[in-house]
């Protein structure tokens, strides 16, 4: 048995339901992926020079906020830190030595995975609503990005190092989220068709 048709006033909205189950799947997503990376870059990162350099300046280890760092650049975020002439903006990820290049697959597989669960959860029976479903995780992601940027910056001087600003809420707060999150609920209606 298959869901109604939507009234032509409905449209595709997602109704309330599904966005709580968007809310909830980006939320996890975002806190699992964190935490993904904090357990494979957090020993090396309090570990390092540049987190006992921040402990001395600061008074504060910094090693989450340097994994935030991280986490960001996953996400294809850049971190500006500021210098003598200028800033400049680095990703840590995939370069030489520092941080394995497959945590680039970390968001967008925990957003797939998410998005597929919400379409399933909300029993969307067509590409087109699980697609939608999936999209509602950026409910929570966005939030979290922009929060997630201003807490894990860290002052230096008058200025601040951190994950780039506009990037971090427009890249991984809002284009990551609906990507991934749509592909996988247009994946997870497969599922939860009849």
């Amino acid at each position: 048995m298959s869901r109604p048709e939507p009234s032509p006033s409905q449209g595709i909205a997602p109704d309330g339901r599904t966005v709580l189950y968007g809310g909830v799947g980006g939320l996890l997503s975002y806190l699992i992926g964190y935490a993904l990376t904090y357990a494979v870059t957090g020993q090396q990162i309090a570990n390092s020079f540049a987190a006992r350099i921040l402990e001395i300046a600061t008074g504060d280890p910094g090693t989450w906020k340097l994994v935030g760092w991280v986490f960001f650049n996953a996400h294809f975020v850049t971190t500006e830190i500021p210098g003598l002439f200028g800033s400049s903006a680095v990703n840590l990820v995939g370069r030489g030595d520092t941080f394995p290049g497959w945590l680039f697959l970390v968001p967008p597989v925990l957003l797939v995975l998410a998005g597929a669960l919400v379409a399933v959860a909300s029993r969307s029976d067509d590409l087109l609503s699980g697609a939608v479903g999936g999209a509602t995780a950026v409910v929570a992601y966005l939030p979290l990005s922009a929060v997630g940027a201003f807490f894990f910056a860290i002052s230096v001087g008058d200025t601040d190092a951190g994950p780039t600003l506009v990037t971090a809420i427009l890249l991984a707060g809002i284009v990551y989220p609906l990507v991934f999150g749509a592909v996988g609920g247009a994946l997870g209606s497969f599922a939860s068709g009849e």
